[in-house]
């Protein structure tokens, strides 16, 4: 079953003049938490472009200096099952 199977997520921490962006959730899950933006990794994307796509379509922004923050297994919202890649921006 689909369902099963964890997706990709990559989450993207945005550094400007000493602050970090956040936003307030919208959806299916972690509704009204504060997180980065972000979202699912696409089929044969990489995790670069996947946060340059993502932080264009939810911020309207452009980002550079993309680098690797964190790797998570999170399934605090199961059924659903995440692997979570942490990038670090400015």
């Amino acid at each position: 079953m689909e369902q099963n199977k964890p997706k990709v997520g990559v989450g993207v921490m945005i550094l400007k003049d000493g602050k970090v962006l956040l936003g307030k959730r919208k959806g299916s899950h972690g509704e009204g938490e504060y997180a980065f933006p972000g979202g699912h990794l696409e089929y044969m994307e990489s995790f670069e472009d996947c946060a340059r796509r993502e932080v264009n379509e939810e911020c309207g922004i452009e980002i550079k200096n993309i680098r690797f923050q964190f790797l998570a297994n999170i399934t605090k919202y199961a059924p659903k099952h995440y692997a979570h890649i942490g990038l670090l921006v400015d």
